[in-house]
């Protein structure tokens, strides 16, 4: 079973959000990194990149698989993790305290459009 975290939101693509003010702290879901397996490498982009949502901004490796990484919302990227250059394996380890990138969001109505936990644990326990 798949923890899920009460108080995020997440998009169908298996990101996770956490509101900060006008800072969306963005990492992939428990879901995803059991999925993926072993993570060996994480892709990111640059501070001060923008990114649009939906847009692809890096990707997680695994001994398995590739998988893109895809932004929940609009912005600029504020901050990278890069513990995760390093230790990529931390995502594995919990999914939620190691984030991958922080936007400085340019439209928070687009967070209307992601799930809530509950929703998110229908979706994938379909």
């Amino acid at each position: 079973m798949s923890k899920i975290m009460e108080g995020l939101l997440y998009s169908e693509s298996h990101e996770w959000v956490k509101v900060d003010g006008d800072i969306a702290i963005i990492g992939v879901s428990d879901f995803a990194q059991k999925e993926m397996g072993e993570i060996t490498y994480v892709d990111m982009p640059e501070v001060d990149d923008e990114i649009g949502q939906g847009e692809t901004f890096g990707a997680l490796e695994s001994v398995k698989a590739a998988s893109d990484l895809y932004s929940p919302v609009s912005g600029v990227v504020v901050e990278v993790n890069e513990e995760l250059e390093d230790a990529p394996e931390k995502v594995n380890e919990d999914a939620f305290e190691n984030w991958i990138i922080k936007v400085r969001m340019s439209d928070k109505g687009e967070l209307d459009g992601l799930m809530d936990a509950a929703a998110y644990k229908a979706m994938i326990e379909e």
